[in-house]
């Protein structure tokens, strides 16, 4: 009996993420004093073996004709399988797109309890108790599985990339025999771009910035950190900047080291995508801005004043650093 763990990649390259819920179920693994085994779907580009840095023993590449792009049907069906030759009766995935559109229909496959949103490792493994984010992320839970199986969801960012040295694990192939029920015809692409959930560092601005004319103090001011670039749901909604950027209760809930929030109010409905940040510098020219509330750091000021200044300061500091 191991405890499984499906690995997410992109393009053949693995994700933080799953490196992340890897980590995770090597803990669970030990405590249960069991084998980590990892799956990873489709053809790879980068060697499956490094999953033994993060805590597995076994990797599983699946692959077959239902398996050539994302499916939740196909890839749901396909770790169910594993699951079930390997004897799991603990599933690990990380609470990305991809892991949100299959983890139900996994729970489902295998007869399993259910635990999404997790934050942190279990306080039991008999019966699995898991420490979950509710109400947006406003409050926590504490769940008790009711089953011997469970398939447990992690949030992205929660409780970070662990390695456990350099060891390589053994890769096995595994033909899936899926059917997809339909049929991927394109995908459009962000190039160039952090992916929200994954970025340790976020710039993010709302109207206050006036015009989408004027996100090059936003877009300078990320690529200067490293960090992703991120907005409020106004400024999605009337196009200034791609929904592929809001973040917020309807948008997408991050976790970064640093959030940088420039010319936005604060209103509940983005702070619920954005509390769980570790270090909130909010920048604004209303003393009385809602966010102030919720900010580590704060600075009252015109944001067009403001961001080139600390553009200016950074490029000096990495200049001389």
């Amino acid at each position: 009996m191991s405890v499984l763990v499906f690995v997410e990649s992109w393009e053949g390259k693995f994700k933080k993420a799953s490196f992340e819920a890897v980590g995770y179920a090597s803990h669970i693994a030990q405590q249960l004093g069991t084998s980590t085994t990892a799956v990873v779907i489709g053809d790879m580009a980068d060697d499956a073996s490094v999953l033994g840095n993060y805590g597995a023993q076994k990797v599983i590449n699946a692959k077959g004709q239902g398996l050539t792009h994302f499916n939740a049907k196909s890839y749901s069906e396909t770790i169910a399988e594993i699951a079930s030759a390997e004897g799991a009766n603990v599933i690990v995935l990380s609470g990305s797109f991809n892991g949100k559109s299959i983890q139900s229909l996994v729970s489902i496959k295998t007869n399993s309890s259910l635990i999404t949103n997790a934050v942190a490792l279990p306080t039991s493994v008999s019966p699995m108790t898991v420490r979950r984010g509710s109400f947006s992320s406003k409050a926590f839970a504490t769940y008790e599985a009711s089953q011997e199986k469970v398939v447990i969801a992690i949030t992205p960012n929660s409780v970070g990339v662990t390695s456990s040295g350099s060891d390589s694990a053994s890769v096995e192939s595994f033909e899936s025999s899926a059917t997809a029920n339909t049929e991927q015809k394109s995908i459009d692409k962000v190039q160039g771009k952090i992916p929200l959930p994954e970025a340790e560092l976020v710039v993010s601005a709302g109207r206050g910035l006036k015009g989408p004319e004027n996100w090059t103090l936003i877009e300078e001011l990320a690529e200067l950190l490293g960090a992703g670039t991120a907005c409020s749901k106004p400024v999605s909604d009337i196009g200034w900047r791609p929904h592929t950027e809001h973040v917020g209760q309807t948008g997408i809930a991050i976790r970064p080291n640093l959030y940088i929030a420039i010319g936005i109010s604060g209103a509940i409905q983005h702070l619920a995508g954005v509390s769980n940040s570790k270090t909130i510098v909010v920048i604004n020219n209303d003393p009385e801005a809602p966010f102030f509330k919720a900010a580590d750091y704060g600075i009252v000021g015109d944001a067009f004043e403001v961001v080139p200044k600390l553009t200016e300061a950074i490029r000096n500091f990495k200049a001389n650093n």
